[in-house]
């Protein structure tokens, strides 16, 4: 049993046991999990969520700890929730990242959760949705998520965190390439890191082609998105980062929009939760697997449309819901 009254007081050791609950794949679980959530739930909600990715070699694991140290000097409690890519053959993941972030690793301010990506009902969205309320729960006020690469996980981040931070490299020549135009219209803030030494007028040009191109952009919230530069290892201009999400935080709640856009989030949350529950019992409903079978070889065979071998599927599934 996860103890609530510790996590509440902030035992990191009870976060853990509850995340790990959260992951689990066992339907027993889902339901000890979902209690405690319930339990926990008036505690969350009351954090600044930022989403954290960028290409491969940017250096994000070295800007988390920088921002991370920062914050907790600033008097912050930081949970790094990063997504681990798994393997698509044996479902492993490498989840290295508190041997990236060792000196953010040992405060006590800081919790660390490496995740892998592949796995359980909801996949991306749901652990991390969930194990961030958990975060929230424990007295973390600032949760930065960390995604690899730029991909499908990209978006599924950006629709469930508040701040969502493109970290890209001084490649001056060569700026908008690597990034993909729907990640950059995601993006509240494009930041060039590794911005020193020999780098440091190419991250100046590369900041002025994407300031231009972040214009070319519809943008329907009441925060204009920003470029900025800076050096995670030399921790140089990472306050000028937070500050700038301050400022988005205070602008977007005085709006009314900080407020709307995670209700939209939750809605759109549990939209989602209920097509993959519904997917699920398919799977487990004998009949409706016999139909599918059926319905993908009329489909193979261009003797039935996908709409009407949906249709026939759906109806088998129903006729057997209707006798019970």
């Amino acid at each position: 049993m996860i103890d609530a009254q510790a996590l509440l007081l902030g035992n990191r050791r009870a976060l853990a046991k509850a995340i790990t609950l959260v992951e689990s794949k066992l339907p027993q679980h889902h339901i000890e999990a979902q209690s405690l959530l319930n339990e926990l739930l008036p505690r969350t909600g009351k954090s600044i969520r930022v989403g954290i990715t960028g290409v491969p070699g940017v250096g994000k694991s070295t800007f988390i700890e920088a921002l991370g140290l920062h914050l907790i000097q600033q008097g912050h409690k930081v949970a790094v929730l990063a997504v681990d890519p798994s393997s698509p053959l044996k479902g492993g993941s490498i989840l290295g990242d508190k041997t990236r972030m060792e000196e953010l690793s040992r405060s006590d301010a800081a919790f660390i959760r490496p995740s892998p990506s592949e796995g359980s009902l909801g996949g991306v969205a749901q652990k991390t949705r969930e194990s961030m309320l958990l975060c929230e729960a424990g007295g973390y006020d600032v949760i930065l998520v960390e995604t690899v690469g730029v991909g499908q996980s990209e978006y599924e981040v950006a629709s469930m965190v508040d701040f969502f931070l493109v970290l890209m490299l001084p490649n001056a020549g060569d700026e908008l390439q690597g990034i993909k135009r729907g990640i950059m219209e995601l993006a509240d803030a494009l930041v060039i890191n590794k911005a020193d030494g020999d780098f440091s007028k190419a991250a100046q040009q590369t900041q002025n082609h994407y300031t231009n191109a972040l214009h070319l952009l519809q943008n329907d919230g009441p925060w204009q998105p920003t470029v900025k530069t800076c050096s995670a290892l030399h921790n140089e201009h990472i306050d000028s980062i937070w500050m700038m999400i301050e400022d988005y935080q205070q602008q977007t709640t005085l709006s009314g929009y900080f407020q709307h856009k995670r209700d939209g989030q939750n809605q759109r949350w549990l939209d989602a939760l209920i097509r993959e529950m519904l997917l699920d019992q398919l799977k487990k409903h004998s009949e409706a697997q016999i139909r599918l079978a059926q319905a993908r070889h009329e489909v193979a065979q261009d003797t039935a449309t996908p709409f009407e071998a949906a249709t026939a599927v759906i109806k088998a599934m129903n006729a057997t819901l209707d006798k019970k």
